[in-house]
């Protein structure tokens, strides 16, 4: 844990800067802009980023902090390149999203919230994806699946691990 805290305070900060210099002068309407710069940056908001933000456009860090943590777009620790939504509503768990849920975390070997160590994927239950009528869904990135069976669910993961770039040859 030391060496992660460590390597986020070393991170280079001048993007920051460039980011509140294109927002000139900065309003509380560029807040949302603002926080999704940084995270299309460094991949999530980094602690330093967010203070040096709020340093440079004169915003309380206090502001950015409760719109990064109210909305789920938004990602206070590193955050895989893929991320994984299983649907939890009620259709979705008669219809068999437990046994998805359990193979994709077997599978992953994360549970939810968690990211996978070579940073491909993050895995969240959501409440509801509203595709009812595709139950059982899960959400990869931006793309539906739905009708799923659990061996379904391991295929297109498999298939979205192929396709990242740290993957070892």
């Amino acid at each position: 844990m030391q060496s992660k805290s460590a390597s986020v305070s070393s991170i280079d900060l001048t993007p920051v800067a460039e980011i509140v210099a294109s927002h000139t002068p900065f309003a509380e309407a560029d807040i949302i802009s603002s926080l999704q710069d940084i995270q299309d940056h460094y991949g999530y908001l980094p602690r330093p980023a967010m203070d040096e933000l709020s340093r440079l456009s004169g915003v309380p860090v206090a502001k950015f902090y409760g719109v990064a943590t109210f909305y789920a777009q938004f990602h206070m620790q590193p955050h895989g390149k893929h991320t994984v939504r299983v649907c939890r509503g009620t259709a979705c768990h008669v219809r068999g999203a437990p046994k998805i849920m359990d193979a994709v975390i077997r599978h992953l070997g994360v549970g939810d919230g968690g990211t996978t160590p070579d940073m491909c994927f993050s895995l969240e239950t959501v409440a509801c994806l509203g595709t009812c009528f595709l139950s059982p869904v899960m959400l990869v990135d931006t793309k539906y699946y739905g009708n799923l069976t659990a061996e379904k669910a391991i295929k297109i993961l498999e298939i979205a691990a192929e396709n990242h770039p740290g993957k070892e040859q």
